[in-house]
């Protein structure tokens, strides 16, 4: 079991990622409302590049939609005391992983086993 100190330092990390997050997401809508309420009759290769814009701010929000998603479930475990171990195999995952990915759900072993069946499936 994690020391209570460290669990309450790893819980105020995810609110501040989770919060770092939101305000993004608020940003760019603004930055998105604004390019969409500015667009006047554009030639052909300006309407594509508006439409390529949109397609990176997309998918620039599905990974901060995953992102955020860890850190709502990071914080769940925490609140159910399952914070820090392995989703795969239930040990315990070394603080210096948490520190440097608050939100992860395997340990080095299993996530290195999970990339190396991507890598051979091709996914």
């Amino acid at each position: 079991m994690l020391d209570k100190v460290f669990v309450e330092e790893m819980e105020q990390k995810l609110l501040e990622i989770k919060e770092s997050i939101i305000k993004q997401f608020m940003a760019e809508d603004e930055d998105f409302k604004q390019m969409v309420g500015d667009m006047s009759i554009k030639d052909l290769a300006d309407v594509a590049a508006d439409d390529i814009g949109k397609r990176q701010l997309e998918a620039l929000n599905h990974h901060e939609v995953k992102t955020l998603r860890l850190v709502e479930s990071a914080i769940s475990r925490i609140h159910n005391e399952k914070y820090g171990r392995c989703l795969s195999c239930g040990t315990k995952i070394p603080k210096e992983r948490l520190r440097a990915i608050p939100y992860a759900l395997l340990c080095i072993t299993c996530k290195n086993g999970e990339e190396k069946h991507h890598r051979h499936n091709g996914s």
